[in-house]
């Protein structure tokens, strides 16, 4: 029985501004004190809401597998995928494979924001040259495939690791700007547009990090420096802010508003490349076959059966995926194409899993944010498994005002970090001082080694991608092939065989490297209960809290 459980998704109950309740009632269970009461304090609380997926997600309500366990056989003789139970979070994945409209979106931003700036437009061309074969004519794929109006909802391809990253961060950006805009809490694109194109200085803008208020005409909206209050002023600030209740800001009889917060319940989370582990949980799609935690059949494919054909009567005997059936098959026999494609395939192509999914196996390999390590199932938390980790915190401009450091794209700077708690005060504003007198301003994490905390003088190793691992990026591809570089891919391609159809497989490549049989889709983080659609199954009641009476 097929669940689309996007279907399900609790969204935004009314505007994110609605106050909790009765404004005049709502108090706190702890103190007694009113909430959202200017006279007291200004406190806000606002209603509890689950927030709608950013567009073009589908939720994915967590739970148990078996990671690795679909799997039949290891025919390479990798050892690799090595059956573990793990548990995954709610979480919410494209419901498609990013497309090169999608892709040519990203790169007209980037022309139209920072004409001049050719570096940054030119690093996030993909490599259409992946198409490029000694002995094959695939030539006028290398200059038609991306932009081919024909091919513009086909699977980007030809995308490094590296560049899907920036992809989605570019996402985030744009999705929580366009939000902040269409509802008022910035200026709308019609008078925006009026003041000019962000970024349109040629990318010099932002370079004086730090000082405050940053010009609209200037400097592209982001999110943290947004929520960090370094995004607002004139030019910038909508007509629809939220009130600011506090009482030092209320000094006079006018309403005073604020930029919205991470508490308000309207910005989402960024988009990110899921985790290999919530890669395989979504492509099996296990919750279509479940009743009362009882796994009723379990799957090969994101499709229920052992075969590769569908057994419906009215598509009977129709390939269920693009996939390579045999040495010299990539489409099937002329006059009945059987899985109608020879490539790559649009992205809605081909029926979608048991979570709505499309194309979660053929068509094209898939990046996931994990770095591969053959022992990973092993060696990894049972809860959201992830080896990748690469800790970073942002930098300040100024400690004590609380300022965060921008490039000149207007982005926080990240440096690695320097510890794995809380610093306190005095070792944070140390900490910066230091960076201040000799550290490079686009320091990362990859390009420094395990550094100690200036005052407590503990080692902290900020890049535990390989687990501190000792292998070195110097002999990548002299000793071993594998090293903090190398990033898994799953998922099987056009021109793969139908083995790699099975979730559990698994591949890797460098980050820096492409090619035309891997694509990627984002997912991003689900925030609040696991359980996606409660209704009809058993629930515990709860009671509220009951408000306490002052005059009693």
């Amino acid at each position: 029985m097929k669940m689309n459980f996007s279907r399900y998704v609790l969204v935004l109950l009314g505007s994110g501004f609605l106050l909790a309740g009765c404004a005049s009632k709502q108090q706190s269970p702890k103190t007694g004190m009113r909430y959202n009461d200017k006279y007291n304090g200004g406190f806000q609380v606002f209603r509890k809401t689950h927030p709608a997926p950013g567009p073009g997600l589908i939720a994915i309500e967590g739970g148990t597998f078996v990671q690795g366990g679909s799997a039949g056989e290891d025919v390479s003789y990798e050892y690799n995928n090595v059956r573990k139970r793990k548990s995954i979070s709610t979480f919410y994945m494209d419901e498609t494979e990013v497309s090169n409209n999608d892709w040519r979106e990203y790169l007209y931003w980037l022309q139209t924001n920072f004409p001049d700036d050719r570096e940054l437009y030119y690093n996030a061309i993909p490599d259409t040259l992946v198409w490029r074969r000694p002995l094959s004519y695939n030539e006028p794929y290398v200059d038609n495939y991306l932009r081919g109006s024909e091919f513009q909802d086909y699977p980007v391809v030809g995308v490094s690791w590296d560049q899907a990253q920036d992809y989605c961060d570019w996402r985030t950006q744009r999705m929580n700007e366009n939000i902040l805009r269409e509802r008022g809490q910035l200026v709308d694109w019609k008078t925006r547009a009026k003041g000019g194109v962000a970024g349109a200085t040629g990318g010099a803008a932002g370079t004086t990090a730090g000082t405050g208020a940053v010009d609209s005409s200037k400097i592209p909206f982001n999110t943290d420096i947004y929520l960090n209050g370094q995004y607002k002023g004139t030019g910038i600030d909508g007509k629809k802010m939220p009130l600011d209740l506090n009482p030092l800001k209320n000094t006079g009889s006018g309403k005073v508003r604020r930029p919205v917060r991470r508490e308000d319940g309207i910005l989402r989370p960024g988009y990110r490349l899921p985790t290999e582990a919530e890669w395989e949980y979504a492509a099996l799609g296990l919750a279509g076959n479940t009743q009362f935690e009882n796994i009723t059949e379990g799957k090969i494919y994101p499709w229920n059966g052992m075969g590769v054909r569908s057994p419906k009567a009215r598509t009977r005997g129709l390939i269920l995926a693009n996939f390579k059936r045999t040495g010299g098959d990539n489409a099937g026999v002329g006059g009945y194409l059987n899985d109608k494609a020879d490539i790559t395939a649009p992205v809605r192509s081909y029926q979608p899993n048991d979570f709505g999914l499309y194309n979660m196996a053929g068509n094209v390999n898939e990046w996931t944010g994990d770095t591969y390590r053959q022992t990973s199932f092993e060696e990894t938390d049972d809860f959201n498994p992830f080896r990748g980790n690469e800790f970073t915190n942002k930098q300040y401009a100024d400690a004590v005002k609380g300022l965060y450091a921008k490039d000149k794209y207007g982005r926080p700077i990240k440096v690695p970090a320097k510890s794995n708690k809380k610093q306190t005060w005095a070792e944070m504003v140390a900490e910066q001082q230091a960076a201040k007198g000799g550290a490079p301003a686009n320091t990362t994490a990859a390009a420094k080694p395990a550094a100690k905390n200036p005052i407590a003088g503990k080692p902290y190793t900020p890049d535990v991608r390989g687990y501190n691992d000792t292998v070195s990026t110097v002999l990548y591809g002299v000793t071993t092939l594998i090293s903090d570089k190398s990033k898994v891919y799953k998922g099987g391609s056009w021109n793969d065989r139908a083995y790699w159809l099975n979730p559990a497989t698994r591949r890797y490549l460098d980050e820096d490297d492409a090619s035309a049989e891997i694509g990627f889709r984002c997912a991003m983080n689900y925030q609040g209960p696991p359980e996606i659609n409660p209704n009809g199954k058993p629930e515990f009641s709860v009671k509220k809290a009951k408000n306490f009476n002052t005059k009693k």
